[in-house]
């Protein structure tokens, strides 16, 4: 099943709705804010920056760089008009606006930015060399883009070898990320676009007790192998049961490793 953030302005308008929401759960996540935090504090803006984000989806990380000291003002580009929608509506009196588009096509011009943000958008994005080349466009010179995205060739929800629940985690790497090895070759593909090599840091999101994130990513695993008849509904329920049975007894295990890298445009 290809990913479906690749093309998330063609799923129908109830599955939006639903990824939406996990992107706001996620957001509101405390391990995920620390990580937005840690990576975020790489970047040096001038008074009044300008800010893209670059698969904004509904926001939720815009809001956040629109509080960064010397940001002025921020954009989220998404190619999801319902997200789009939906950031506008969660933006309240923030200083960011949001627009439909694809960002390996952006519509703005030269040198517009003083820092673009791809926050775990640039993994879901086929052709990604054309998204850092437009991004290296639309930057000013000196100006940086910060790449935070997940190496989730490591997610795992094992216990041991024969854990049920890892194949929900092989699910998801199936319908919601295009490429899980991305953030390995990262560096070489900040170079080829042009800009000054970042070092990559790496994060971990790590779970012994079960977050309502990680629940998410089972429930949408265990209901998309159903619909594609890879398990029947009953085991469907049972996956999603056993991972909450999991978080009430504490122990549930859940691990994604995220990196980051903030890079300069010479």
């Amino acid at each position: 099943m290809p990913d479906v953030y690749a093309t998330i302005a063609d799923a129908d308008a109830e599955l939006q709705g639903k990824l939406a929401d996990v992107l706001e759960l996620r957001a509101a996540d405390p391990r995920q804010r620390e990580m937005l935090e840690e990576y975020t504090a790489a970047l040096a803006l001038p008074d009044g920056a300008e800010l893209l984000e670059v698969g904004c989806g509904t926001g939720a990380i815009c809001r956040r760089l629109a509080t960064l000291p010397g940001a002025g003002r921020v954009t989220g580009v998404d190619p999801s008009p319902l997200f789009v929608e939906r950031a506008r509506a969660l933006a309240g009196d923030l200083p960011v606006e949001f627009v439909t588009g694809d960002g390996r096509a952006l519509r703005f011009d030269d040198a517009r930015f003083d820092a673009v943000v791809f926050h775990t958008s640039l993994c879901h994005m086929p052709e990604c060399e054309r998204a850092l080349a437009e991004a290296h466009r639309v930057l000013r010179p000196g100006g940086q883009v910060a790449v935070f995205d997940g190496d989730y060739a490591t997610m795992t929800l094992a216990r041991d070898a024969a854990d049920p629940l890892q194949s929900c985690a092989e699910a998801v790497l199936e319908m919601l990320v295009h490429d899980p090895w991305l953030m390995r070759r990262l560096a070489r593909l900040l170079a080829a676009a042009g800009f000054a090599a970042g070092e990559l840091r790496g994060h971990a999101y790590t779970s012994t007790t079960g977050t309502d994130y990680f629940l998410a990513l089972v429930d949408r695993a265990a209901d998309a192998r159903a619909a594609r008849g890879t398990v029947g509904p009953a085991l469907a329920d049972a996956l999603k049961a056993e991972g909450r049975a999991r978080m009430d007894a504490g122990a549930f295990f859940g691990h994604i490793a995220y990196a980051s890298a903030v890079a300069s445009r010479g």
